[in-house]
């Protein structure tokens, strides 16, 4: 199982990679795994401030859809756009070519609530 240390996670396995006020984010490998083949990815929040919780998109694999939801608040500011073509980028590379969107963090205090790559191990070995 991928978990570099480099990134902070969220209960709901999502990843974060902060660079400053703004982070990518994307799917961690646990998840990817536990859906399956990604087929269809749905994100219609670009240029929308939502907050910590709040589903910023939708992603599809053979058998389930599953909600996404931002670990942080903030507002979405870019979409993966190869992904709409390529959503197997998330499955191939969750933490390279599949990360899905980029925020601008709206506050970053929030970021003490998430977890680093040893929590998130625990978390998932439960």
């Amino acid at each position: 199982m991928n978990i570099p240390e480099d990134l902070l996670y969220s209960e709901d396995h999502e990843w974060l990679k902060v660079e400053g006020d703004h982070a990518l984010i994307g799917i961690t490998d646990f998840a990817q795994k536990e859906l399956g083949d990604i087929v269809y990815l749905e994100v219609e929040t670009l240029d929308e401030t939502l907050d910590k919780g709040e589903v910023f998109g939708t992603i599809e694999a053979v058998k389930t859809v599953s909600d996404l939801l931002m670990p942080v608040g903030g507002t979405i500011v870019e979409v993966n756009e190869a992904l709409i073509d390529e959503p197997e980028d998330i499955n191939e590379d969750p933490y390279g070519k599949g990360w899905i969107i980029k925020v601008k963090i709206g506050d970053t205090a929030e970021l003490d609530g998430l977890l680093d790559a040893a929590a998130y191990k625990a978390n998932i070995e439960v």
